[in-house]
């Protein structure tokens, strides 16, 4: 039971660090792409002879930086404008093109509600009860159609949150939760194991022990 007990112990420690990092050089590797874009004797490695990570991270933010601050006066919004209309003038892209866009609207708009609430829903049928996150209003095209005070609402699927079932739900039958994106992240990703905001009880000899909280 002693061996269990610092296994168990020596794997707390190690597998959220070693996948914290993986995680982190993954996203580093992927922005350092972005050096690509400055001219072959221009870029770090040869001009100081040696390569340095995490740079790609400082430029990608500056691009964006100076397109916002571009695209942010009279002559850039022109520019977005019309390229805007390109866009919009091209089969199949423009679907994607659009689609993309009000979506980012969408979700950096810091006035909308898009995933700013966790929802307990009966899905898939009557009393099974699952996460799900508030993704906005219904258009009034389905309520009048429906006749339902009905809600946009995303059930995503486990371990992987990023994909999941776009549904459409009576207002009536929705409980909003007080617990965080976060928190209801680490739920789904952890297949209902870990639930956030319960330190793990340590008692002598004995091994951690993972309280569930009442979602109620």
């Amino acid at each position: 039971m002693t061996l269990r007990r610092y296994l168990i112990a020596g794997l707390l420690v190690w597998l959220p660090l070693g996948v914290t990092v993986l995680v982190i050089r993954l996203l580093v590797n992927f922005m350092d792409q972005t050096l690509l874009l400055i001219p072959h004797n221009y870029r770090p490695e040869v001009v100081f002879g040696v390569n340095i990570p995490g740079l790609g991270i400082v430029l990608a933010a500056a691009i964006v930086l100076l397109t916002g601050a571009l695209a942010a006066n009279f002559f850039g919004r022109q520019m977005v404008s019309a390229w805007e209309r390109l866009m919009a003038r091209i089969p199949f892209i423009r679907t994607i093109y659009t689609g993309v866009k009000q979506i980012t609207e969408t979700v950096v708009s810091s006035n909308n509600k898009s995933f700013r609430e966790v929802l307990l829903i009966e899905y898939p049928r009557k009393g099974i009860w699952t996460l799900a996150f508030h993704t906005g209003s219904v258009v009034s095209e389905v309520q009048n159609k429906t006749g339902v005070d009905v809600m946009s609402v995303f059930v995503p699927t486990t371990p992987n949150p990023t994909s999941g079932f776009f549904i459409m739900v009576p207002r009536a039958e929705v409980i909003v939760l007080s617990m965080t994106i976060d928190e209801a992240v680490k739920i789904i990703m952890s297949l209902g194991v870990i639930v956030p905001g319960r330190m793990a009880d340590k008692t002598a000899g004995g091994t951690p022990d993972i309280e569930v909280r009442d979602l109620q």
